[in-house]
């Protein structure tokens, strides 16, 4: 049978991301996100569902969220779905969904209180981890530009 796990989800922090290093020296950061719909009810009435997800980012996705994000900041997350099963200290088995990170967008341009820079909306999931304000921000000697045009050579017919 086969099977698909992906998820991509657009919410607020409602929290600061929390930081932490696992005993091999991963850098893991656990983060809630806030993510809405709004809808009418049968009656007429505007309603608003929120729904609280947790989500773990790994390795230099999680320094970058840590670093920059803090409560309320927007954030795209894409990424799968992992059912997390424990004992409680009662001996109840406990269990519940997030999600792991496997890519991310920073949405909006903010400066955080402890003077870092402005961070753009295509922030975090690039190799090169640059800060970039929205739209690409600045550019760096020698960085290739992808202004979106697709040349002839391209169109596939």
């Amino acid at each position: 049978m086969a099977s698909y796990n992906r998820v991509i989800l657009v919410g607020n922090l409602t929290r600061d991301p929390e930081l932490r290093t696992t005993p091999n020296g991963t850098s893991v950061c656990r983060f809630s996100l806030a993510v809405s719909r709004q809808f009418r009810n049968a009656d007429g009435s505007s309603r608003e569902e929120v729904v609280f997800i947790e989500v773990d980012a790994f390795a230099k996705q999680a320094e970058t969220i840590a670093r920059h994000m803090t409560k309320g900041s927007p954030i795209l997350v894409e990424g799968r779905l992992k059912l997390d099963q424990w004992e409680s200290q009662t001996g109840e088995k406990r269990s519940k969904i997030l999600v792991i990170a496997e890519s991310f967008q920073f949405l909006s341009t903010q400066r955080r209180q402890d003077g870092g820079g402005d961070y753009g909306s295509d922030g975090g999931n690039r190799r090169d981890s640059r800060p970039r304000g929205p739209g690409g921000g600045k550019r760096y000697p020698g960085e290739e530009v992808d202004d979106g045009a697709v040349g002839d050579e391209e169109i596939p017919f």
